[in-house]
């Protein structure tokens, strides 16, 4: 599904490379965990994926990243975003409607899907999220983890084979960290839905991801399954 060979990048104007020559692959259905201390090209590597990096942010990009066959220097964001959807750390930064709907139909609208289309596609989202009955609700009155929810279902609704999401918890209290991390483990195993997650619950990520990479100061140190990762990290646990 996600193939990286050989990527590194520096951002405009940057002294030192933020990716070092990346390589590895994320299969269909796969859950991929990314982990690795501030700085050390988490962020980065997820911009790749949708072709932020290199269509929108600039800077020195070797190597290739491929989704679903697409080489990301070639296709659009646009293209892109049809396959892999992106959430961030802040969500309160990724909402801009009046209502809770309106935002999950935005994108739809713009896609130019029929009204009948956009309505299933909302409801599905919402349901699936758990934020049905919440249609009418003015975004920035929702909880942390509602608003991190809503922000899923935007992308949901999309129908993406890929889902990044960048420490979509780091903000989050108890409870709203725990509903987005249910939330996560629902539509990778019960829909199917590949999922790469930045995320600092390494315990969490111990019992629910099927592979582990960790990056340090922009290199891929270790790649394996969650159990080989943390007998051989001692710093990770």
């Amino acid at each position: 599904m996600i193939r990286v060979e050989d990527l590194s990048f520096k951002y405009t104007g940057a002294k030192e490379y933020s990716l070092k020559d990346i390589s590895f692959r994320v299969k269909k259905g796969e859950f991929l965990g990314i982990l690795g201390a501030s700085g050390s090209g988490k962020s980065t590597l997820c911009l790749t994926f949708n072709g932020i990096i290199p269509h929108s942010i600039k800077g020195d990009f070797e190597g290739n990243v491929f989704v679903k066959g697409y080489n990301t220097k070639e296709a659009s964001v646009a293209e892109l975003s049809k396959i892999v959807g992106l959430v961030l750390q802040n969500p309160d930064s990724q909402l801009f409607n009046m209502t809770v709907e309106e935002e999950v139909a935005f994108a739809l609208e713009n896609l130019g899907l029929n009204v009948e289309e956009i309505r299933r596609r909302v409801y599905w989202a919402l349901k699936i999220t758990g934020l049905e009955g919440l249609e009418k609700e003015f975004p920035p009155n929702l909880s942390g983890g509602q608003k991190q929810r809503l922000v899923i279902a935007s992308v949901l609704a999309l129908k993406p084979e890929v889902l990044v999401l960048d420490e979509p918890t780091s903000q989050l209290d108890p409870m709203g960290r725990e509903q987005v991390l249910s939330l996560i483990t629902l539509l990778n195993k019960e829909q199917g839905i590949t999922i790469v997650l930045v995320e600092h619950n390494t315990e969490y990520l111990f019992d629910f991801a099927d592979r582990i990479i960790v990056l340090d100061k922009g290199e891929l140190v270790m790649e394996g399954k969650p159990r080989e990762i943390f007998e051989e990290a001692d710093y990770l646990r």
